[in-house]
């Protein structure tokens, strides 16, 4: 059974945070002329406006998930929902707001499905619902989740997913999606941070160059999120109910990376090779945290260079997409090359 003959007019969909890094590039990819799933309408459901792909097929609907009347005026009429909204945080947000956003985001999300009869939902969750701080190599998704948490951030995501994971399927059929690092234009988590070190002048490394992640391309993750929803709408067996890791190339050392993108895009890098210890970062990280902590009755501030920052990037966290791969159909829809060329075109016309 096709989407297309289940839905003969196309289907309609919800893409809460669709304004995003992530939830546009979702949004962009239903559109293109090669999506496998007939399209009706794309509701995109954010707290602020953003530039949207121009469609007639697109509307806008400023909310946030945390308010639930506003997101269930949304879900009028949907027939799928895909769930991106989130704080993307390692520490520079408060507790209370993580949980907010994140827990009782979903949950409302959850509600709204079940209420509005949506029998489809994609879930965008995360590698650090199962970080445990610890080396993880060629894991996959039969990993427990960690008995201890490092962050707000990790719990947050583990709580949402533990939501979404007790549904009843008889009401709503879900597949929760765990992206690598996900990189690409307009990348706001990693190449930004990047690239404004080496404009500063001094570039840093952690680590010893030795510890390996996965990347996955923008636009190969909301591929991803396109195949799910056509596997839940075309009752693909099998495939409701269950987590996917998403990553579309082998596991690599975060800066031997992300190097070639920031020189790529016109940035020189130095030192060439200046790679801060692990133990020296770690210690670095605490004298932050600390000095943030000291300062918090006057300022709430929340610094970046934390010791889960360095933990993370300096520790192996690597898995594959087979099972994406057998069960969603899951296939890179764009080659590396063309996502790093892509990316440092961007990056070098954002510097001109």
């Amino acid at each position: 059974m096709s989407v297309t003959k289940q839905y003969p007019k196309g289907i309609s969909i919800l893409v809460t945070g669709g304004t995003g890094f992530l939830g546009r590039r979702i949004v962009e990819e239903f559109l293109a002329p090669d999506c496998p799933v007939a399209v009706l309408a794309i509701t995109v459901f954010d707290v602020k406006e953003s530039v949207i792909p121009l469609s007639s097929k697109v509307r806008f609907i400023q909310g946030d998930v945390r308010h639930y009347e506003q997101l269930s005026d949304a879900c009028k009429g949907v027939d799928a929902v895909i769930h991106s909204a989130a704080i993307i945080d390692w520490g520079t947000k408060s507790e209370e707001e993580v949980l907010s956003v994140n827990y009782t985001g979903t949950v409302n999300v959850l509600r709204a499905c079940r209420e509005h009869g949506i029998r489809s939902l994609v879930y965008t969750g995360s590698l650090d619902a199962v970080f445990t701080g610890k080396p993880l190599v060629d894991i996959d998704e039969a990993q427990p989740y960690p008995e201890r948490h490092q962050t707000v951030y990790c719990r947050s995501k583990y709580l949402a997913e533990q939501a979404v994971r007790s549904l009843d399927h008889g009401s709503v059929d879900w597949v929760v999606l765990r992206p690598s690092d996900i990189y690409g234009e307009a990348d706001p988590y990693h190449i930004g941070s990047l690239i404004d070190m080496a404009r500063k002048g001094f570039y840093v490394r952690l680590g010893n160059g030795r510890s390996k992640c996965q990347h996955v391309y923008v636009g190969n993750m909301a591929h991803a999120h396109v195949l799910a929803v056509k596997a839940l709408l075309e009752k693909e067996p099998g495939v409701a109910g269950k987590v996917y890791f998403i990553t579309d190339g082998p596991g690599t050392n975060f800066f031997s990376f992300f190097d070639p993108i920031v020189t790529g895009a016109g940035y020189r890098i130095f030192p060439k090779n200046l790679w801060l210890p692990e133990g020296l970062a770690y210690a670095i990280g605490s004298i932050s945290e600390f000095f943030a902590w000291l300062i918090r009755p006057i300022v709430r501030y929340y610094p970046k260079f934390s010791r889960f920052a360095v933990t993370y990037t300096c520790t192996d966290f690597t898995f594959s997409s087979a099972k994406a791969e057998k069960e969603l159909g899951f296939r890179p829809k764009y080659s590396q090359a063309e996502a790093l060329k892509r990316t440092v075109e961007y990056y070098r016309k954002q510097r001109d």
